[in-house]
């Protein structure tokens, strides 16, 4: 069973001449004088330039690897009989009645209207472009944003002096577009890395933006390395070199800037370094966040080995944090090399079945168990009940990087469409345009009166997704008997293959309830 697609995949735009050999991925005849549509071929022309997705800035990507397991390995459980969380009476146990609202935190709560949030929207093209819509769409959803690493030492107008950050029109116009539109559900948290950190960027949002949570970042499971961007000229190269970041090829190399006013180099890669985690820095990381004024602390860890999984648990619970992200491989990128996007790291429902099991040793301990999310290719309602209940009850939230962006994206591109096709036509409105296409903007607008035009298209959009997925889960929710999502247990799952069933402790389809059928017919398979 091959698992991998290796020298071919439309997120390197490049595919294989004949039937590749199942290992190599090379075609079973390489052919002399073949122009190279595959990796190999576009590599010995484009370098480096193949190790990433394309076209930069204007996708996102998400593994093509089969895992051995994953989420559709498992089925949610229904049931015929009572209701937990509401009286068992059918004019009451209705599935719109089923609460999906969530809370997060330790000392100051964070509710939700709906339990999930967005990927980290970082410095990459995409990330700033849909920033609007999907702030404005995360605000008016109830659900959390959170602004990625980077933005600060990305900014072009960014104020630096004596090497910290004391303005970044960026981050501010990032924070600004959510508070503005918050309503009381939902939250915006910034995230650092090790040159947000060197760049006092923590101090910065939260002193002078007044941002309450923020979230340290290991990792995530798109890679194992810092994040990177592309940049599309040598003027923005060499200010993010001054700035301190990794940027390749060197543009303050003379031979980088005759190679560059040749175009032998069209673009340059800036990188972040990695983080070097210890136990005692982490401590004083956190301390020192709360002193400045952090309300809440979270922390995003990526799809790393299991004895990172146990640090970030063991650590975030001495360390009391708010919530812990944990991001599986095979999830999503704007920017992250493909090949390893696809071959490195623990998969989604290994590493949370890994989770449920660490979580688990350290509760019956009496130790403290942060909230926490889970991430890594999850895209609609069985995928957030799934999440929930395989690591239940720690499993609070789920983060849903591509699908959201998709939504907002979708949302904007059918917005252009209509405002174009109203120009066109003579007394047009895009107004009526708009309420007639989107599902959900007759509730926008009711909702915000005026205001309501000054939503974008693409806010809507994502707003429409998480009500679609709100009364889907609503329905799965209502199917198991349970009205809240405290309810859901991993009594809720079945596996659908014995390899799920071993990987996860759920039993296998064949063995479930067998002790409940026992006892009601006193057969035992």
């Amino acid at each position: 069973m091959v698992l991998s697609n290796p020298n071919r995949s439309p997120a390197t735009l490049t595919k294989t001449r004949v039937k590749p050999a199942p290992i190599s991925g090379i075609c079973v005849t390489c052919l002399d004088g073949c122009p190279g549509p595959c990796e190999i071929g576009r590599s010995a022309v484009r370098g480096r330039e193949l190790l990433y997705p394309m076209p930069f800035g204007q996708v996102t990507a998400g593994a093509d690897k089969e895992y051995p397991c994953d989420f559709s390995h498992f089925n949610i459980q229904g049931t015929c009989v009572g209701a937990i969380g509401m009286e068992a009476d059918p004019d009451k146990a209705i599935f719109p009645a089923v609460d999906v609202s969530a809370q997060i935190g330790v000392d100051h709560k964070v509710t939700l209207s709906f339990p999930c949030f967005t990927g980290a929207l970082g410095s990459t093209d995409i990330a700033r472009i849909h920033w609007e819509a999907m702030a404005i769409g995360a605000a008016i959803s109830g659900i959390i944003i959170v602004c990625g690493e980077n933005v600060c030492g990305m900014d072009p107008q960014a104020e630096i002096k004596k090497g910290k950050v004391v303005r970044s029109p960026e981050m501010e116009r990032r924070v600004n577009i959510f508070k503005e539109w918050y309503q009381g559900n939902g939250h915006i948290i910034v995230q650092a890395n090790v040159e947000d950190g060197r760049l006092g960027v923590p101090e910065y949002v939260i002193e002078k933006l007044g941002v309450e949570t923020f979230e340290l970042k290991w990792g995530q499971g798109a890679k194992n390395i810092g994040g990177e961007v592309k940049l599309p000229n040598l003027d923005r190269a060499k200010q993010l070199k001054e700035r301190g970041y990794i940027v390749l090829p060197n543009p303050l190399d003379q031979a980088t800037v005759e190679q560059y006013q040749v175009k032998g180099i069209r673009e340059f890669e800036r990188h972040s370094r990695l983080g070097m985690v210890t136990e005692e820095d982490f401590y004083k990381t956190v301390e020192h966040l709360r002193k400045v004024g952090a309300k809440r602390v979270t922390l995003k860890t990526g799809a790393y080995r299991p004895a990172d999984l146990a640090r970030a648990l063991k650590f975030c619970s001495q360390a009391k944090i708010d919530l812990l992200t944990i991001d599986g491989a095979g999830g999503g990128t704007g920017m992250s090399p493909w090949r390893m996007m696809n071959e490195w790291g623990i998969p989604t429902v290994h590493l949370e079945c890994l989770l449920y099991e660490y979580a688990s040793f350290l509760d019956r301990r009496g130790e403290f168990v942060p909230d926490i999310a889970i991430a890594g290719g999850l895209s609609l309602e069985d995928h957030v009940f799934k999440a929930i209940a395989l690591a239940a009850p720690y499993v609070k939230l789920v983060c849903m990087g591509r699908s959201i962006m998709t939504a907002a994206m979708v949302g904007t591109t059918e917005g252009k469409k209509l405002a174009e096709k109203c120009a066109a036509e003579a007394g047009s409105s895009l107004e009526e345009a708009i309420l007639e296409t989107f599902v959900e903007a007759n509730n926008l607008r009711r909702q915000y009166g005026k205001d309501f035009s000054r939503i974008p298209t693409g806010a809507i959009g994502m707003y429409s997704y998480i009500s679609r997925m709100t009364q889907g889960l609503q329905q799965f929710m209502a199917g198991a008997r349970k009205f809240a999502l405290k309810y859901i247990s991993r009594d809720d799952l079945v596996a659908l293959t014995e390899e799920a069933a071993m990987v996860s402790g759920i039993p296998y389809v064949m063995d479930a309830d067998a002790d409940e059928v026992e006892r009601i017919l006193g057969y035992r398979r």
